[in-house]
């Protein structure tokens, strides 16, 4: 009886070898990962955030702008918030990201995929403290006064200049980072995860929200709530999957 043709690979045969490597490539990438670490850091640093605003929270009294109907009177202006916190806090984070990351490649004697998003974190954390530095050297403006961003007199109020600032904020110190360790360890889920970050930073906000009025010194909550939340919900969502991954493979 004639056998009808198949392909069918015996032992040792390049189809075989090959499958054995893209089986050891997947074994040594989830060896690598750790994306629940980073997220888990990122998101309590975001919800302090809040509290860092109720600590800083203060009321002063500034001229009125000329054109305000109370021009020559005084009007109330309220601060909060403290740029030495982002600024530690996101060095802190890459820093321990980069420890936790190498240890845990070493102790399982894979490599680290991990130099290009904290070396991308640290430099965009550099240049978000330069830009509030400068900010803060030149005062910042009082209302109906230009915004000073690196010698550009912009108008504080409009759009454009609204989303410049959220622009330099999280946005560029955690966002883009994010988008960078969703490429080196290419996970399309942090990609996703990372997308909707920036959504969520770069939306429109305005002044108060959920009930919550701006001179409350609880106003940040909207503001940091919603990212924070994300990237803890991610880092649970990761976590749990690396343990079950682990365990389907032990």
């Amino acid at each position: 009886m004639r056998m009808a043709d198949a392909s069918v690979p015996s032992p040792g045969t390049p189809q075989e070898v090959l499958a054995g490597l893209g089986e050891l490539t997947r074994r040594v990438r989830a060896a690598q990962r750790a994306t629940w670490f980073p997220l888990l850091l990122l998101g309590a640093l975001t919800l302090g955030g809040i509290l860092v605003g109720r600590l800083t929270f203060e009321v002063k009294t500034v001229p009125c702008p000329p054109g305000d109907p109370a021009a020559g009177a005084e009007c109330t202006v309220a601060t909060q918030g403290s740029p030495f916190y982002w600024t530690a806090g996101l060095a802190v984070a890459y820093a321990a990201t980069a420890f936790f990351y190498l240890r845990r490649s070493r102790g399982r004697g894979v490599g680290s995929p991990v130099r290009p998003y904290v070396l991308t974190g640290i430099a965009l954390v550099g240049l978000v403290a330069a830009t509030q530095l400068w900010v803060l050297r030149h005062g910042m403006p009082n209302p109906g006064e230009p915004f000073d961003f690196w010698g550009l007199r912009l108008d504080a109020d409009s759009g454009a200049t609204l989303f410049l600032e959220r622009l330099t904020g999280n946005a560029t110190a955690v966002g883009l980072p994010l988008l960078v360790l969703a490429r080196v360890e290419r996970s399309r889920v942090l990609l996703l995860l990372a997308a909707v970050y920036l959504a969520v930073e770069l939306a429109p906000r305005g002044p108060g929200g959920w009930g919550i009025p701006a001179t409350s010194p609880w106003s940040t909550v909207p503001h940091f709530a919603v990212p924070g939340a994300l990237l803890l919900v991610g880092a649970l969502g990761f976590a749990l999957a690396e343990r079950s991954g682990r365990n389907g493979r032990s």
